[in-house]
């Protein structure tokens, strides 16, 4: 049985896009992990998370949580190794 070339374009696309989706994913977990690293805090996730497992709670707004992210990172002495 042989392929027509419209199926060898559409299976070439369908790699291409799966391709260009994980990568897309690659690069997002990797600047999570860096934000991480650095200590910038990630709103988006906490916003998940906030209507994934408590959805009756008020979440806090962006400023409110930058503030208080800040505020645990720095109110616990010797918590950093520089």
């Amino acid at each position: 049985m042989s392929r027509t070339l419209s199926d060898t374009a559409s299976s070439t696309m369908s790699r291409s896009s799966k391709l260009i989706a994980s990568l897309r994913n690659s690069v997002r977990r990797g600047a999570a992990i860096v934000r991480r690293i650095i200590g910038v805090p990630d709103y988006d996730t906490y916003i998940a998370h906030m209507s994934a497992h408590h959805p009756d709670a008020v979440p806090l707004t962006a400023r409110e949580f930058e503030i208080t992210r800040m505020n645990d990172r720095y109110s616990r002495p010797g918590s950093r190794c520089c």
